[in-house]
This record gives structure tokens, sequence and C-alpha cells, in this order.
């Protein structure tokens, strides 16, 4: 079953933690033995009251003594350690999620939400504490006196042995029902409020839109729907689960009642004594009992259970750019690349690229210009390799880079947007996102060369001014320049520069343009613009249109040849001819 394959793989998750979690196993199994003998001891009391024959009480009382003391001591033992277990592993899953899911490429994160991705990660591993720590602190002894001891019972009374267990039995197969019942209803109620919080956190990160377009009741409506869609998948699990509950509590009477009467029986015909009797009533009880604790912890485990599969599913996701086992790292240095024949189309879409063929000499500046879709963005994604080209290979001096380690990869590479994409930290922070052992007089180097550091000293706290989200507390121009200082304290062999000046007005470009000449100087820089009187002083100019090269060379050369570019930059430009 699913359900029972989900739960084993949560244990399972334990790893570092299983010498732990097996000498738990054994604290509850001396705990299951606990569980029978008390009900054993209470019979062979009440046997002695109903015969009159009282040898060795003393002793049995001292037993029985025994027997709480030792139950207190395991129980304490098995809480303090499955709390501390549950802890640890909450975090470490935590982290690892959290690890995993920074390392897959933008074919993963352009089909997930944000936000769906955080209450993935938060529940998942919530469910995973809240389940290790009832497993080892309640749930285990349950499942291994069922399992192990309630057999043992045969020797006993077999006959009464016999009740019992095709009461527990009954009880499996009624919770059972309900599982198979609701199963693909909670699925989709985990489907849904999975959404929900997506939706919140994309209207959240979006709200400047959501007010200015006056779409408030069109967000809130929208977040309604989905509500509806929440309780209308989830109200009929709740349903089957509320009877579950109702069989439950119904049922320790029942089986109460049903080891009364076939003890009756039985010891009318000399086959069990009251103290057989008596043991199996508390022996059922008991068991009945901590079944109720049973299906009300598989009901919240239940219940969860699609959160903890979406949990899982994140985890099992592979990347679609994995390293190969003998990548060796780029030589230092490294700024030689080649285009060979490279096509590509996105998975399920028509092609993007098509024979894209170009050489970029060490140091030397390409430019990439062309229409919107025309592909020179998805070009340098593939350098990047956020994807590998379906035809073709790209090379850095020479070596294919599927043969390079992501790190070693992009950790030569030096990139600025068009969004600045600045983390909601200090100054100083985020300009150590691009070398984290920087000392504090090459930040100052950096940012001075990239007009940033005058403005850096007129806010409030300097370097350790808050950027806020995206970098909200400062204007374009100075989140512009703090990405080419980024991108300056990296200092990468190989730059991209992916539209970093269109979303600025001339004034502030000007400034940005220095900073961005001081960047490329002795890099090989690849300029994606719109702005073509941005790509002037390239030493090659590529052309885009649908997907491939169809002009390339010097701006003037280009213009000149009176062809697409030439009336690219007549459009621009106003010019005639």
């Amino acid at each position: 079953m699913r359900f029972l394959r989900l739960y084993a793989r949560v244990i399972g998750e334990l790893g570092q933690d299983r010498r732990l979690a097996a000498i738990l196993a054994l604290a509850n199994l001396a705990l299951a033995a606990l569980l029978f003998v008390e009900p054993l001891l209470f019979g062979r009391v009440i046997q002695m009251l109903a015969t009159g024959t009282f040898v060795g009480e003393a002793a049995l009382l001292g037993v029985w003594i025994a027997v709480i003391a030792a139950s207190i001591g395991l129980n304490i033992i098995s809480s303090l350690h499955a709390e501390r277990l549950a802890h640890r592993n909450r975090l470490r899953v935590m982290q690892r999620f959290y690890e995993h899911v920074l390392t897959l490429p933008p074919a993963f994160h352009g089909d997930a939400q944000s936000g769906g991705l955080m209450k993935t990660m938060l529940s998942g591993a919530d469910t995973m504490f809240w389940l290790w720590l009832g497993f080892f602190r309640d749930q285990l002894a349950v499942y291994l006196a069922i399992v192990v001891l309630l057999p043992l019972t045969l020797l006993l009374n077999w006959r009464l042995a016999l009740v019992l267990i095709a009461l527990v039995v009954l009880f499996a197969v009624l919770i059972g029902i309900v599982v198979r019942k609701t199963e693909r209803g909670q699925r989709q109620a985990q489907h849904w409020q999975v959404h929900l919080v997506g939706t919140a956190q994309d209207a959240l990160a979006n709200v400047t839109v959501v007010q200015s377009f006056t779409r408030l009741a069109e967000e809130v409506g929208r977040f309604r729907s989905i509500v509806a869609e929440v309780i209308r998948h989830q109200f009929p699990v709740l349903n089957w689960w509320a009877l579950a509950n109702v069989m439950t509590r119904a049922a320790s009477s029942l089986a109460v009642i049903a080891i009364v009467i076939a003890g009756i029986a039985l010891n009318a015909a000399g086959q069990a004594d009251v103290g057989d009797i008596v043991t199996f009533m508390g022996l059922a009880a008991l068991l009945i009992a901590r079944l109720d604790g049973a299906v009300h912890f598989a009901n919240r485990l239940f219940l969860e259970m699609p959160g903890i599969a979406d949990f899982f599913a994140v985890l099992d996701r592979s990347s679609t750019v994995p390293d190969r086992a003998d990548a060796a790292p780029l030589a230092p240095g490294a700024g030689a690349v080649a285009f060979e024949a490279v096509g590509f189309a996105y998975p399920g879409g028509t092609p993007v690229l098509a024979e894209v063929s170009f050489i970029a000499r060490a140091g030397s500046r390409v430019a990439l210009v062309g229409a919107t879709g025309a592909g020179k963005s998805t070009c340098m994604a593939l350098l990047e390799r956020f994807w590998d080209p379906a035809a073709g290979r790209i090379t850095i001096e020479g070596r294919d880079i599927r043969d390079i380690p992501l790190a070693s990869l992009r950790g030569a590479i030096g990139v600025v947007f068009q969004d600045s994409m600045l983390f909601n930290r200090s100054i100083r922070d985020n300009l150590l996102i691009g070398r984290p052992d920087a000392s504090a007089a090459e930040i100052e180097a950096a940012c001075r060369a990239a007009e940033a550091h005058d403005f850096i000293l007129a806010q409030p706290e300097g370097y350790d001014t808050m950027v806020g989200e995206r970098g909200s507390a400062l204007s374009g121009g100075q989140r512009q320049r703090l990405a080419i200082a980024r991108a300056l304290l990296k200092d990468p062999p190989i730059l991209i520069l992916d539209e970093a000046t269109s979303a600025l007005d001339t004034a502030t470009e000007a400034r940005v343009a220095t900073a961005l000449g001081h960047l490329m100087r002795g890099r090989t820089s690849f300029i994606i613009a719109h702005r073509l009187s941005t790509v002037r002083d390239a030493d090659d100019i590529l052309v885009f249109d649908r997907g491939r090269i169809v002009e390339r060379g010097g701006f003037a050369e280009l213009v000149a040849r009176d062809g697409y570019f030439a009336r690219l930059v007549a459009t621009q430009l106003g010019l005639s001819g």
C-alpha cells in the first residue's frame, strides 16, 4: 500500500540516527511487554480473590511495583530521546530540501511557485517531525504489542485469545476501508492547499500591481474560489475519519462485552477461570484504547500524507544538467567561447535555436541583438548550462561545457541582469555573494569602479544598510551599480550583460555605462541589448532572427550592408535608408 511505503520512507529518512532509532525500538519493545504484564498481574490478583488462595501476594505486589517503575523509566527515556531525534532530523530534512531545490535548474523553477515550495518544505518537515516523535514515543510500542505480543496470548487461553485477535483484525479492516475511501480526496485537498499558498504568495509579491490595477476584488475572489475547492475535497475526507473515530470509541466497549460474553460461556464449560477473563478484559481495554490513539495518529498521518509525498517528489527530482563523473574544473582565466552548430528547443516546444555557430575570442566583446524571442537570452542560458543543447556543443577553451563541473563553469561567468536581483540583506552581504572572502578594501575598490561607493556612503548605515526586498530601498540605477560591483568583485573571465541598462533613464544609463566599461575590461563579454546604441563598441555583433544568426560583423559594417540590422537601427534611431 502506498500509505505504508510512504510511512516506511519517512522512518528510513532518519539516516545518521538509525542507531538511536534501534535503541528506541528496543525500549518500545520492552514497553510493549510491560503493557501486557499489568493486565496479567491484575488477573492473578482477581484469581486470588476469587479462590481465596493468597500465596506469594507480597512477591506479586513487588513485581507489579517494579513493572510500573520500569514503565515510567522507559517512557521518560523514550520521550526525551524521541524529542531530540525528531527535532534534529526535522532541521536536517529542511536543509536537505532547501539545498536540493537551489540546485534544480529553471526547468523546475519555471513550473513551481515559490510559495508552494515553501509550504511543501515547511509542512513536509513539520509532519515528519510529528511522525518521528509520535512513532518512537507512543506508536511503536502499540505496533509491537499487536504484532509480537498479541499472538503470545494464545499461550494464556487460546479461546479467549482468538476472540481478542478477531476484534483487533476487525478493527484494522474497518480503518483500512476508511483509508481507501479517502485517499484520492485527500490528495486533491492537498493539491488545492498548495495552490492556495502559492496564489497568496504570488499576489503579495506583486501587491503594487494589485493595488495599481485595482485588482483587490479579483484576487480575493480567486483566493476564495481556491478555499472553496479545498473545502469541497477536504470535508468528505473529514466525514469518513469522524466515522472512524466514533467506531474507535465504540470498539472499546464492544470488545469488553465480547470478552465478557465469551468468558462467561468458557467459564461455565470449565475452559476459563475468573482470572483469565479479567486478564483478557484488561488486555482488550488496553489494546483498544491504544488502537484509538493509533487511529488518531493514522488519521493525521493520512491527512498529511499528500504533503509528505509532495516533499519527497521534490527531493526525487533530478537535475536536467547533471555533472559528469569525470568532469574537471576550468583552468583559471579561461575565456574563449565557441558555439558549434547549437540547436535547442524547450521541452514540448518548437525549436528556439538552430545551427548557431560563432567564436568569441578571449577578452572580446560580442553583442547579441534582435527582436524579442529571437534566441539571444537562450544562447546565454545555454552558456551558463541552465539547459543543455539539443544539438551541437558549446566550448570554453576548446572544452565542451558538459565536461566541466557546474560550480566551476558558473564560477567563471559573471552576470549583470536587467533586474539587479538583490537579496533583502545589507549592501555588504549582497556584494559578498559574488565573492564571500573579499576584504573591505576589495569591496570598496569594486564599488568605486562601479560608480557606487559615493551613494553607498550616503546611505543611513553605509555598507551595512539593508536594501529591502529585491532592493526596493534603492533606485534602479543604484541597484544596477551594485549588481555591477558584485560582478566586479567576483572577477570572472566571462561576462554576460543581459539588458543591463534597458530599464534606466538616459542620465543614469550614462553613469552605469561607465561602470560597465570598467567591468568589461579584459573579459570575454556578451552584451544582450535592445538599445542598439549601446553596442557600437562591440568587436562583433551577432544579429538573431527566429533562432538563427542572420548577420554578423561590426556596427558600421552592418549598417553599411543595409540589411536586417540596418533596418533595426533605422527603426530605433529614426534614420532613413
